[in-house]
């Protein structure tokens, strides 16, 4: 992979106009041999990621919202491992989230709970792709429980706005009002070609005991962002917000999705009410500009 110049090191003689703020350089396994991040001292102000998305861009530099969270551990505390992480170009979406399914999705879609029929005497084979009690998907009618059901397609809706606008939008909503639901706030800088990416390029070991390659999750970002104009708003020791600007909008498309959510991050799910990927389709996806994830 070719990597680009890190701007960090020179980020003092940039020229952007930056608020008093901290290099980070700490990792897992000691001081990295470059900065992985730049993060404010202070709260992030409600125009800070539109400004610093158009000053930072140019030089490689994309905006990330990091917080403290419950526990006010900031990114010198997220035992970062950079060394772990591979790149997200060579990772193949469908193939992550397949290997994730299978390996997670086995109680949530068990036999006796995903495809059933209405009477409960045997799997629905209409071909309709739907279940009955709402706890798992059966997409393509001929698949057999618990199988993975394919990537969901894009939404036949249009974007209502441009996807780093709809970006700007929801940290601006966070930065009006973080300590009441993220423990505090900060605008942070990553060197990244791309959204999806900002997590690989710090290393960011947040779904540790889901996947110890944060890559692998980043290639199915990128594939959100491509399907669902998704980008990365806010990180944390151990949970990620991410905008959407071109969400499911009928319960088919969110089902549809709510499984790659549910591979992605099991403990969305399975450690949250109501514990049901059916209702978390129609909760947590189904017109939401807005997806939380948290690994336990």
């Amino acid at each position: 992979m070719a990597t680009l110049p890190n701007p960090l090191p020179s980020l003092a003689t940039s020229g952007l106009d930056l608020p008093p703020g901290s290099l980070v350089d700490a990792t897992l396994d000691g001081p990295w041999h470059e900065p992985l991040l730049w993060y404010a001292d202070g709260p992030a102000e409600l125009r800070d990621w539109s400004r610093l998305r158009t000053a930072g861009r140019p030089l490689g530099l994309l905006p990330v919202l990091v917080t403290g969270g419950r526990r006010d551990q900031w990114p010198e505390e997220w035992d970062l491992c950079p060394d772990d992480t591979s790149y997200p170009g060579d990772h193949d979406a469908e193939e992550v989230l397949a290997g994730y399914w299978t390996d997670y999705a086995a109680d949530e879609v068990a036999p006796e709970n995903a495809g059933s029929d209405t009477d409960g005497n045997g799997p629905d084979t209409d071909g309709t792709g739907s279940d009955t009690d709402g706890t798992g998907p059966d997409t393509d009618g001929s698949a057999g429980p618990g199988s993975w059901p394919g990537l969901a397609p894009v939404p036949a809706r249009e974007a209502a706005e441009d996807a780093d606008v709809a970006a700007a939008g929801l940290a601006g909503v966070i930065a009006a009002d973080a300590d009441a639901w993220l423990g505090g706030a900060r605008m942070a800088l990553v060197p990244a070609r791309r959204s999806a990416d900002i997590p690989a390029a710090i290393g960011w070991s947040g779904p540790m005991n889901h996947e110890n390659d944060v890559a692998r999750l980043c290639a199915v970002l990128r594939s959100w962002e491509d399907r669902y104009d998704a980008r990365v708003v806010v990180l944390g020791f151990d949970t990620m917000i991410v905008s959407v600007g071109r969400p499911p909008a009928t319960v088919e498309e969110a089902r549809a999705l709510a499984a790659e959510h549910y591979a992605f991050c099991p403990d969305n799910i399975d450690q949250s009410p109501p514990y049901d990927l059916g209702a978390y389709a129609e909760k947590a996806v189904l017109n939401q500009e807005a997806w939380s994830f948290w690994w336990d």
